[in-house]
């Protein structure tokens, strides 16, 4: 696992939260001693902003931390304090998709899902160009190298499981309207990435499964340190991270009834070769 600017600042959030509620004080009485509005401090336990490294030692004075505890608070703060690099290219991820592009190699699990559309990490690049081109973009390049390098996750030294589930309908709804060619494209690639990396598992859910509905694309982030698990759920004007439990629960149990109906691995190889040989025959190849 990879540790980012965006994960050591929710792990040190996270360690506030935890030293303020042992100390039995609340979020506007921290905002009281530091001379601030208590939203700051609900923005510094949420890992939204960083945290001067007075401000934090006045905190953990007052919460009565062990030196052990300041000692490992005051380096997460000192490391998250630094920006993380969005100029070049990688201006072109919206704001709103930066934490989760930060976080997305610093995870221990991903388990994603996608109804009618192939998620960004899996897009082969000439599905990528023809989204990008359908949609008019201006900086068409910049945006393909984002995506080429967030498909790196998979290769990292101890990549997170990262497990998809895409339902039929994207291998049937291709960018700017049916094309067997880049089709065929995107399910080779599919198929060499299963072969490539361990850690990638890609499960199809057919049309002919039995469910009572299908819900809104969604991604579920676990991590092994003290960086809070959260769903993202991306919408047409941004996206929304969720990290309270009750609704984190409710996702999962969403992902756990998509897993049980999906193909297993292996028939997903099986559904993927005999799509490719369906494509071939289109194109006449």
């Amino acid at each position: 696992m990879s540790s980012t600017v965006t994960s050591r600042r929710r792990q040190l959030g996270n360690e506030v939260r935890r030293a303020r509620l042992a100390a039995g004080m609340t979020q506007q009485e921290v905002a009281e001693l530091l001379g601030c509005g208590q939203g700051k401090i609900n923005k510094i336990e949420a890992g939204a902003v960083s945290v001067k490294l007075a401000d934090l030692k006045q905190m953990l004075d007052a919460f009565g931390a062990s030196k052990t505890e300041v000692d490992m608070m005051m380096e997460l703060a000192r490391t998250s304090g630094q920006r993380g690099q969005w100029s070049g290219y990688r201006s072109a991820v919206p704001h709103w998709f930066r934490t989760f592009t930060d976080l997305e190699p610093a995870a221990s699990e991903i388990l994603s899902w996608h109804g009618e559309r192939i998620p960004g990490p899996l897009q082969s690049e000439h599905y990528m160009l023809k989204q990008f081109s359908e949609a008019r973009a201006t900086d068409v390049t910049a945006l393909v190298r984002n995506r080429l390098e967030r498909r790196q996750v998979f290769g990292l030294k101890r990549p997170p499981y990262y497990r998809f589930i895409i339902g039929e309908a994207a291998f049937r709804r291709m960018p700017g309207g049916p094309s067997p060619s880049v089709a065929l494209d995107q399910v080779q690639h599919l198929l060499e990435l299963e072969r490539r990396y361990m850690r990638t598992f890609i499960h199809v859910l057919p049309f002919d499964t039995r469910l009572s509905f299908v819900p809104n694309d969604f991604t579920i982030m676990r991590f092994s340190d003290a960086t809070k698990d959260f769903v993202f759920v991306e919408h047409a004007a941004g996206g929304v991270y969720i990290d309270d439990e009750g609704d984190f629960e409710l996702f999962v149990d969403a992902w756990d009834r998509l897993r049980g109906a999906a193909l297993e691995r292996g028939e997903t190889t099986e559904f993927l070769e005999k799509l490719s040989g369906d494509l071939r025959t289109q194109i006449h190849i």
